[in-house]
């Protein structure tokens, strides 16, 4: 699985940090930072909701 992030769609919201900031960071320069491209499958639940939770679709899981 790897968490992919689209740049332009992005507008540092911070959702996807609330849900899971073990693998994402908004920062200082607005945008949110993958910290762990390819996660383990045991975190797919969480990471979903994560990616789901964001209001512009900047997020989406390959895999």
């Amino acid at each position: 699985m790897k968490i992919v992030a689209d740049r332009d769609r992005c507008e540092g919201l911070g959702m996807c940090e609330a849900m899971a900031d073990h693998f994402f960071e908004v920062g200082e320069d607005g945008f949110v930072h993958i910290l762990d491209e390819e996660p383990a499958e045991e975190y797919r639940t969480e990471l979903s909701a994560a990616v789901d939770a964001c209001p512009v679709l900047a997020l989406t899981l390959q895999g």
